[in-house]
């Protein structure tokens, strides 16, 4: 079966008027997107000839995306329309098309396909984590450090 999952990015680079491809979103995605005037009749055709689906992810893949958006360190830049595009991958194992970075992350580090649109996408795949650049610890999360108050930053520790 032929067919992708599209995220908002997708949509706004015009991805699903310009195939025959048979597409799925969810309806987070969906009601993100829905504003897009120009191409709303577009998008209503789509849904019409069942070329666009919209489906939502099951539990399981839901907590399954979660775990590793959190396992990577991505969680906190993940919206909920992200999480449930992941989890729609995971379920159907599908191809996620999306140019974020976040979304990459963990769908790689899930094994899953994904292909970026307009970007080369990402080289390095990996887990995030919080240092502090003043006294060298390591974070789970945070912005300040709580030994010596100095801003944390972010890295990504390659896989």
């Amino acid at each position: 079966m032929d067919f992708k999952i599209l995220d908002a990015s997708a949509f706004y680079a015009g991805v699903p008027f310009r195939s025959a491809s048979d597409y799925y979103t969810t309806s987070l995605v969906y009601d993100e997107i829905k504003h897009i005037k120009r191409n709303h009749d577009v998008i209503g055709t789509l849904l019409e000839t069942n070329r666009l689906k919209i489906r939502e992810p099951n539990k399981e893949a839901i907590g399954i995306a979660i775990k590793a958006a959190r396992d990577s360190g991505d969680y906190q830049q993940l919206s909920k329309q992200d999480m449930s595009i992941i989890a729609l991958c995971i379920e159907m194992n599908g191809e996620i098309i999306s140019d974020d970075f976040a979304i990459s992350n963990v769908a790689k580090n899930l094994d899953l396909k994904i292909s970026p649109i307009m970007t080369q996408g990402i080289k390095d795949v990996g887990k995030w984590v919080h240092y502090c650049p003043g006294c060298r610890t390591h974070h789970a999360n945070g912005k300040e450090c709580p030994v010596c108050g100095t801003e944390l930053k972010r890295k990504l520790l390659k896989n």
